[in-house]
């Protein structure tokens, strides 16, 4: 597969506090949203639950990131080995957008576009509080993607946490202080 965004994709900021990253993954586009809305196939790449999919459903986000691949890394310290968040589905669109509630940021939007035999994802995870909690995002969605690459490829990613930790570091000198 030759037009695959490398792991060295980094997310930007294209606002002041919204992070936009993207892969190139292989098609069809329906296949790529069962990974967005399947709890089987989220959990494999970031996190389990069931989704009704209708605007206006909540449902339960768990994650358990060390347990994304083989072998687990070092989960740093502070980071909890389970962690569930109340999300609620703000726009549906199969199989091109998803948009969700996130925490206390401004959400979540999950667009899909295919582009011959590849589909562009794009994650747009808007209103970040503050430049700790940016880096950790960033990190994450970017650790996230790369297990959801492995996924979808049969490859093997870097365990999550060994990549998260690096990739914080990285993001702290990439985006703006």
């Amino acid at each position: 597969m030759t037009q695959v965004v490398t792991r060295t994709a980094y997310g930007v900021l294209t606002e002041p506090a919204t992070l936009t990253i993207q892969r190139r993954l292989p098609g069809p586009a329906e296949r790529v949203w069962k990974y967005l809305t399947e709890s089987e196939l989220r959990k494999q790449w970031l996190a389990a639950g069931e989704m009704a999919m209708t605007v206006g459903s909540a449902f339960e986000l768990t994650w358990r990131n060390g347990e994304l691949n083989a072998p687990r890394g070092t989960r740093p310290p502070g980071a909890s080995a389970e962690h569930s968040m109340e999300c609620r589905i703000t726009e549906l669109d199969p199989p091109r957008k998803l948009s969700i509630t996130w925490g206390s940021s401004d959400g979540v939007t999950f667009e899909i576009e295919p582009k011959g035999d590849v589909v562009l994802l794009t994650v747009i995870h808007r209103r970040l509080p503050d430049r700790d909690t940016t880096l950790k995002v960033s990190a994450g969605w970017h650790m996230h993607l790369d297990v959801l690459v492995a996924c979808i490829t049969g490859e093997k990613s870097e365990p999550f946490w060994d990549g998260w930790s690096r990739l914080k570091d990285e993001y702290a000198a990439r985006l703006p202080g």
